[in-house]
């Protein structure tokens, strides 16, 4: 893949070495050159001086050829903008976008542009760290439909497999981390004590999926 990068601050470098490093073509793009010595000498994509919004600057970024498009500058309207010229004048099918506005986030992802709203994030993250026992999604998608949530476990499902708890809840299990690792799992996958479950709910079942996770229902009956 080729992929551009709109934005060398610490998040554009550390994405633009993540992608390097898996054998993917990058291209930078920043107003400021000074901002590209986060990169190293050891870099090997291209970088490009500019407005990453400007045409010629993301034609020069090989934006015509791009696989991927990643805005990720300290501008929200700068970010917004230049994801949407990747994806409406250069046909980039995979674009995202940083957006510090967390409510604007949800606008754009509606229009069909995946968001990263870092302040939400880091809120949530902060929040699941102060309050253990509360319920903070990990992810939404972009219709508000289908979400993520980390489910607080009964400790009676250690030693049961994954497919009784989605047998139980009627959800599926997303992905858990395991000793600080994420793993897919599957059906037999056996839960082991200090196992983070992640699964997949809408609206409506949160509240029945939390309940039997965390011991009610049908694991009090003994299903």
């Amino acid at each position: 893949m080729h992929v551009v990068i709109m934005g060398c601050g610490r998040l554009g470098s550390t994405l633009a070495h993540n992608l390097e490093s898996r054998g993917h073509s990058v291209a930078v793009i920043d107003q400021n050159a000074d901002a590209f010595r986060r990169l190293g000498s050891d870099f090997g994509g291209i970088t490009v001086t500019g407005v990453g919004f400007d045409r010629d600057v993301m034609r020069a970024a090989g934006i015509e050829r791009a696989d991927a498009f990643a805005a990720v500058s300290s501008g929200d309207n700068s970010n917004i903008i230049s994801a949407r010229l990747a994806r409406e004048t250069f046909g980039v099918s995979r674009v995202v976008a940083r957006i510090y506005d967390s409510r604007r986030a949800q606008v754009y992802e509606r229009l069909g542009i995946p968001t990263v709203a870092t302040i939400r994030w880091a809120a949530d993250r902060m929040v699941r760290h102060l309050v253990p026992e509360g319920t903070v999604e990990v992810f939404r998608d972009p219709t508000s439909v289908v979400s993520i949530v980390e489910v607080p476990m009964h400790r009676d499902w250690v030693g049961r497999p994954l497919k009784s708890l989605e047998d139980a809840t009627g959800s599926r299990v997303a992905y858990l981390m395991r000793f600080g690792m994420g793993t897919l799992g599957n059906p037999s996958t056996v839960i082991q004590d200090g196992d983070q479950i992640f699964m997949l709910v809408t609206d409506d079942t949160v509240g029945d999926v939390l309940d039997i996770a965390a011991g009610s229902g049908s694991l009090r009956e003994g299903n």
